[in-house]
C-alpha cells in the first residue's frame, strides 16, 4: 500500500474509532482524524513488527485493518486520558 492508501486507511480507522468510543475528543473532529491516521501507522507497525503479520499490498485486508482501527483505539483511548480534563 502507499503513504496515500495509509492515509485514507487512518481517516476511516479514525471515523470508526470515534463511533465505538463516542464522546467528546478534547481536539475534536480533526484531532481524532490525526490520531485515526497516527493510530493506523502504529498499529501497523506493530503487526507487522510483534504479531508478525506483514504489512499486504491488499487495501481490504482484514487484518490490516483491524490492526489500524486498534491503533486508533489505542491512540484516542491515551488521548483522552492524558488530555480529556482540560476542556469543560
Amino acid at each position: 500500500m502507499t503513504i496515500i492508501s495509509w492515509i485514507i486507511l487512518g481517516l476511516l480507522a479514525g471515523a470508526i474509532a470515534k463511533v465505538l468510543l463516542p464522546g467528546r475528543d478534547p481536539g475534536g473532529f480533526i484531532g481524532t482524524t490525526l490520531i485515526g491516521v497516527a493510530g493506523a501507522f502504529i498499529g501497523g507497525w506493530i503487526s507487522a513488527r510483534w504479531l508478525d503479520h506483514p504489512i499486504t499490498k491488499d487495501f481490504y485486508d482484514g487484518a490490516t485493518w483491524a490492526s489500524a482501527i486498534g491503533g486508533s483505539l489505542a491512540l484516542l483511548i491515551a488521548y483522552r486520558l492524558l488530555f480529556g480534563h482540560s476542556r469543560n
